[in-house]
């Protein structure tokens, strides 16, 4: 179990991602937002890597406003794209770019290909006043030839993981927290949060 007093705020301005976290981790510890310490600001996200990016955004966070905080980056890797659209997923066709355009961009580059195996992977960082550490989670799976489902956002629609007939937006909730990139490293932090943060039963 956790300190009652164990906090940590989610340093994002994705609504959907704090949304997801918070039915993730179902009150394991409590997730505070980025409106709840009056930080409004676009926060740093100039990596070549989805750590990198991670790291940047926890840092400016922790160092700005002094609070113990985590911050995740998130990107698909297609096979037969040689990566791509990996750490530019979210902004694949242009830095003001939607779920939609995004998913229009890479469905466009995939026509033709056979190959359609990709991976999204999931990196979280997790700053305190004690320590830095990042935990990384991934799926496998494969790209549709066109949008499947209304649920979820980003590339939902057209990622089919392994083991599966369904997108990720085709799934409940549940369904798909239950094994997400994002799920997978979030149970990383929380089995690292219980041992760190563990109430000193001496006491």
């Amino acid at each position: 179990m956790f300190p009652n007093n164990l906090q940590l705020i989610f340093a994002t301005n994705n609504q959907h991602k704090l949304k997801e976290i918070k039915l993730i981790l179902n009150s394991e510890v409590t997730i505070l937002s980025l409106k709840d310490i009056d930080c409004s600001e676009k926060l740093p996200e100039t990596s070549s890597s989805l750590r990198g990016n991670a790291l940047q955004k926890a840092n400016y966070v922790f160092e700005k406003y002094g609070v113990n905080c985590f911050a995740d980056d998130t990107g698909l890797e297609i096979d037969a794209l040689s990566g791509r659209p990996g750490v530019y997923s979210a902004r694949y066709a242009g830095l003001q770019a939607s779920d939609s355009d995004n998913v229009a961009k890479v469905l466009n580059e995939m026509k033709g290909v056979e190959n359609r195996t990709a991976i999204f992977k999931t990196v979280i960082a997790l700053i305190t006043d004690r320590e830095q550490k990042t935990f990384e989670g991934m799926i496998e799976g494969e790209i549709t030839n066109e949008p499947k489902g209304t649920s979820g956002f980003g590339y939902d629609p057209v990622f089919i993981p392994a083991g599966s007939t369904r997108t990720f937006a085709e799934m409940s909730e549940e369904e798909k927290n239950g094994m997400s990139h994002r799920a997978r490293a979030l149970e990383k932090l929380i089995v690292y949060l219980k041992e760190a943060y563990v109430i000193d039963k001496s006491n």
